[in-house]
Parts: C-alpha cells; structure tokens; sequence
C-alpha cells in the first residue's frame, strides 16, 4: 500500500505554495467562530497557525506562551476574548490583510460573514 500524507501535512503544504488559500482559511476560521462554531473555528485556526506563523513565534508576538496557545486552540480550549483577538489582529497583520464583519447574502437577515478588504483600508 502506497504511503499517503496526512491531510494536516497537505493543508501545511498548501497554505506555504498558496497565499490565496491561506487567506481562505484564515477568514473561514474566523467566519466559524463568529457564526458560534467554535470548535470548527479553534480547529480550522490551529491548523493555519501551524501552518503559518507556528505557536512559538505567535506566543512571542502576543506575549501569551506557547503550551497556553496550542491549549487555547485544542479541543477542550475556552480561549477569553482579549487573547483571542490578540492572535487574530496578530495573524491579519502576518498576513498582510484586514478581515471585516458583513452583513450576509440577502434574504438572510442577521447572518454576517468576514470579508477581506485591503490592508489598512
């Protein structure tokens, strides 16, 4: 049986070969926790973070440690708000993009999304 990579190596692969896909998941984990998907969201942002900036450079950067982030981000995290958007505004800036709340597609009153505007626009 041929050895296949396991779909966290690919993710990694592809965020490094594909800034526009990056950009993808970093909007959709921040899409999911603002739509109340929270485990979705810490996942979907653990994987970016692993794939991007790593924990140990992100713990430094925001002044949180390392074990505390892979933490906040697992499974049974509960991350408090001020760190949270702590590592987002960290992750927009490393990206070199600002996301933004929208509202939805019409005729879905109260849905809201991220959108990508340019940096600091």
């Amino acid at each position: 049986m041929a050895l296949t990579r396991s779909f966290k190596e690919l993710v990694q692969k592809r965020v490094a070969n594909d800034p526009a896909f990056g950009e993808a998941l970093l909007r959709e984990g921040i899409d999911a926790l603002l739509t109340g998907d929270v485990d979705t969201g810490k996942a979907v942002l653990r994987d970016y973070i692993k794939a991007t900036v790593g924990f140990e450079k992100l713990g430094e950067a925001t002044g949180t440690q390392a074990k505390s982030l892979i933490r906040m981000f697992g499974a049974r995290g509960n991350p408090q708000a001020r760190n949270l958007f702590s590592v987002i505004g960290y992750l927009q800036k490393q990206a070199g993009v600002e996301l933004r709340v929208t509202r939805g597609p019409a005729g879905r009153p109260g849905q809201r999304r991220v959108t990508t505007g340019p940096k600091g626009g």
